[in-house]
């Protein structure tokens, strides 16, 4: 492939709304183009980047047993009804209407129509289990896209779907999955790391996501240098914390808080510490009132709180129902006496003589204790982990990490195969609802991740099994035949080894395209100079390497054929 005759428009200078390294990089390098907010065109080089990903993902996929399909961007309304989803989903879900006012929407996932495709196909226990994937473009109306293609509103994934008979069935081809998606992301040349995960919006009982670990991922994870636990902070667990000393039960004392309701402000005006505080936090569950109890110290984390209250939807209350459970001005409402059903998180059991409000506006309560005050109607786990929390399996510190996700695996159940009377005759004749699985990986997400885990001041420094080009070649002057000749030389012989190889044959000064080969970020240069030529040599240099190599041009094929795959620091 000739640069002066390939579409590689580069940038001097920094985009300006680029947020993150991998959007700057990738429109720098001249990978993709904004066309609006969240949409993004893929150039060729970007393209090549893409494709080498998806084909490690469909070799994989293949090897896991999958089967390929193409299923529609654009889905009916019904199916998504049958879920309950049309309304549950919410405004990241684009509706349009055909010329007959049908309504539809652009794919943001596609458990309806493949759950669909099996019910109206499958019959028998005979035919399972069946493992299917897609390919194809997603479309989720983000509030605000950003970080580039890592966070648009169109993004490339393969999603795929398993239909089992029953659990162990499922287990086992949910156990390969993430066994493929280990051999995927280690192929990508990506440091990575599988963690516990909330499953979102897509629903199940069980998941895990594959995390990208970078500086500058949007993600935490808690992991346990001692046993290996990961989970991401939506999932993660916490320990009931270990009881406090003993100390005498005091009396409850009203105490006036005037215009003071925030945990931090009454802790300074009373001198307590925040752990001793109750904090009663409102929210709405299915459309009832539940209050979530924390200690002061702590903060809800609403993935686990809706989880634990098994609720369809959730979100905080207003100040209406704020004053019509507790009886006064937000800030000041406390566990006791209130119309509503109380979830204490396990940390808050073990307070003696704490501090809450006194569901009267300006004052609070002193000398609150659990069991004794008040008795909540459930307890668990609803608060997030911090770093330092002991490990919920070894009990030894967690420590945090920043990471992108790019890949996803949930446990289904028979949640759409129930919703959609999605089922298969047993071997006993009766009809049973499908057990699932879903896999997703964001394909064009792991190209942005690739960038941002593996960059330096210079550009992309692209690992070799996801380069757009293997080998990038430079001669310094195109205008002389001897070096192009060699130039041509290399390109065949590097060709008929397999190789991708780009020549820049360009009529620019050197300087101009040493930068657009660091930006690049090809794994392997070979300069075809002057100098060297006279000497019958060329020039080698691996992308990340702080040295280069002078090596006959007879020799050079051999010689970089057998520096690839090695570390070329």
């Amino acid at each position: 492939m000739r640069l002066s005759r390939y579409l590689l428009p580069t940038l001097k200078d920094l985009p300006s709304d680029a947020d993150t390294v991998s959007a700057r990089l990738m429109l720098r390098s001249g990978m993709i183009r904004k066309v609006a907010s969240g949409l993004y065109e893929w150039l060729p080089v970007g393209l090549r980047v893409l494709r080498k990903v998806e084909r490690i993902v469909r070799e994989e996929m293949d090897r896991a047993g999958g089967q390929e399909v193409w299923l529609p961007v654009v889905q009916p309304k019904d199916l998504w009804e049958e879920t309950g989803r049309w309304q549950l989903y919410g405004r990241e879900m684009l509706r349009i209407k055909d010329r007959k006012d049908t309504e539809f929407c652009l794919a943001p996932t596609a458990e309806e129509v493949i759950t669909d495709l099996v019910r109206r196909e499958v019959r028998s226990y005979r035919e399972l289990p069946l493992l299917l994937y897609q390919f194809g473009t997603k479309f989720r109306d983000e509030i605000r896209p950003r970080f580039g293609v890592m966070r648009a509103r169109e993004f490339y994934m393969k999603d795929g779907y398993s239909f089992h008979a029953d659990e162990a069935s499922a287990e086992a081809t949910y156990r390969d999955i993430l066994a493929a998606y280990t051999r995927i992301f280690t192929r990508c040349g990506l440091k990575f790391r599988p963690v516990e995960a909330d499953t979102g919006s897509i629903g199940g009982n069980f998941s895990h996501e594959f995390m990208v670990l970078a500086e500058t991922g949007e993600e935490f994870i808690a992991s346990c240098p001692a046993c290996g636990y990961a989970a991401n902070v939506e999932r993660a667990e916490c320990l009931p914390p270990e009881q406090p000393p003993a100390e005498p039960l005091l009396p409850i004392e009203e105490v006036p808080t005037v215009g003071v309701g925030a945990v931090d402000a009454v802790a300074k005006l009373l001198g307590a510490p925040k752990e001793k505080f109750i904090k009663t936090v409102f929210y709405m569950a299915d459309g009832k009132p539940v209050v979530a109890l924390l200690r002061g110290d702590r903060d809800i984390n609403e993935h686990k709180f809706k989880r634990f209250l098994n609720a369809k939807t959730l979100f905080k209350a207003g100040d209406d129902v704020y004053r019509q459970v507790a009886g006064c001005e937000p800030g000041f409402a406390g566990p006791l006496n209130l119309k509503a059903m109380l979830v204490a998180d396990a940390s808050v059991m073990g307070l003696v003589n704490g501090i809450s409000g006194a569901n009267k506006t300006d004052f609070h309560l002193r000398n609150v204790t659990p069991g004794r005050d008040f008795v909540p109607d459930q307890v668990g786990d609803i608060r997030m982990v911090v770093e330092k929390d002991p490990c919920p399996k070894c009990k030894s510190a967690l420590c945090f990490f920043k990471g992108i996700e790019v890949g996803h695996a949930f446990k289904l159940g028979t949640k759409y195969s129930t919703s959609m009377n999605a089922g298969f005759l047993s071997e006993k004749g009766t009809k049973s609802p499908f057990i699932m699985g879903c896999y997703g990986i964001g394909v064009s997400r792991v190209v942005a991740a690739a960038i941002e885990q593996s960059n330096d001041a210079n550009g992309i420094v692209w690992p070799e099994s996801l380069a757009p080009f293997d080998v990038l070649i430079l001669p310094m002057n195109v205008a002389e035949p001897r070096l192009m000749d060699a130039a041509e030389r290399l390109e065949k012989e590097l060709v008929a080894a397999g190789l991708d190889v780009l020549v820049d044959d360009r009529d620019q000064r050197a300087g101009v395209k040493f930068k657009d080969a660091d930006l690049g970020g090809i794994p392997w240069r070979i300069t075809v100079g002057e100098k060297k030529m006279a000497l019958g040599q060329v020039e080698i240099k691996g992308r990340s390497a702080a040295e280069s190599m002078d090596v006959a041009l007879d020799q050079a094929t051999a010689v970089l054929l057998a520096k690839r795959g090695k570390p070329t620091a």
